[in-house]
């Protein structure tokens, strides 16, 4: 523990400014990149309430003892471990000393997986265990995690996630072959339409009509595309803009009106579902002294 202890946080010298001194929890996001975000952040005590999101969620502990419930056990990761959640699966965090915990973690679409691996692959990587060591796999983590101020080149960014992907195939277990015909395109379909329009209903039958589906055999070729049903999608969709929204000052019922959500309340229950704290929370957060409220876009 003492080694990873002294010799990770050194891998990320000259970024000890984005975490707060002050005992108060920080959430800080780098420049996004198409389908990768990137956080660094730092509290006490239990702070993030059991959620799920709909993308990969990668990250390495910097300081402290990072706790989390995941599949039916109590988890630990110290620094220069690396975590691996993933799409959909349900779990809290927190910090397990009085000391504090700092983490950098980011966030993979299921379909950049996809596109990194080849659309004609139906499975997608699964690890069994949350928290790994892998030297390698740490190095491209650090690559792509720091300096969070620094925007990913397209060449750089196309190198990392191809490396992210390669460590999650490597501790992956066996791919499950592949039980019937898999059509990536026609579930593309479907995700394009409901990312060009996160504020409609979309009805079932909508999609089976773009996509020439039915809805139970989308709903597979779906999750096995991106890791998550379309209707998660869609939801997700609307609590991107919900977040931006809010950094922009927006109050929480103008913010529900204006992506879509039937009121207030169902708003604040999909948000606290998806990341852990309600919407005023996070608001709360983001607006406190020193918060960085336009980096405020992700857990």
């Amino acid at each position: 523990m003492s080694a990873h202890s002294t010799q990770t946080p050194e891998r990320f010298e000259g970024l000890e400014r984005s975490c707060r001194k002050d005992g108060h929890p920080d959430i800080v996001s780098a420049p996004t990149y198409p389908g990768l975000e990137r956080i660094e952040a730092s509290f006490r005590g239990a702070f993030f309430e059991p959620h799920a999101h709909d993308t990969y969620a990668i990250g390495v502990t910097l300081d402290g003892v990072q706790t989390f419930h995941y599949r039916g056990a109590e988890r630990f990761s110290i620094p220069g471990r690396i975590l691996v959640l993933h799409p959909d699966e349900i779990h809290d965090g927190s910090a397990g000393t009085d000391e504090g915990l700092r983490y950098r973690m980011l966030y993979l679409a299921p379909s950049v997986v996809r596109q990194v691996l080849g659309s004609d692959t139906m499975s997608l990587p699964f690890v069994a265990s949350p928290v790994i060591e892998d030297q390698r796999f740490l190095t491209t983590l650090v690559r792509t995690l720091g300096p969070l101020e620094a925007e990913l080149a397209e060449l750089q960014a196309t190198d990392l996630l191809t490396e992210i992907t390669l460590g999650l195939v490597r501790h992956s277990e066996t791919l499950a072959k592949q039980s019937e015909k898999f059509s990536y395109r026609r579930a593309e379909q479907a995700r394009d339409y409901l990312h060009e329009n996160p504020h409609r209903n979309v009805a079932s039958e909508t999609l089976e009509a773009i996509t020439g589906l039915d809805r139970f055999a989308l709903s597979r070729h779906f999750r096995a595309a991106f890791g998550t049903s379309p209707h998660r999608y869609l939801i997700m969709r609307r609590l991107d803009q919900s977040r931006r929204l809010m950094a922009q000052g927006y109050s929480l019922a103008e913010t529900a009106a204006a992506t879509g959500f039937a009121d207030q309340s169902h708003f604040t229950r999909h948000f606290k579902r998806s990341f852990g704290i309600t919407p005023g929370k996070w608001a709360q957060v983001c607006s406190a002294p020193g918060a960085r409220v336009s980096n405020c876009a992700r857990k």
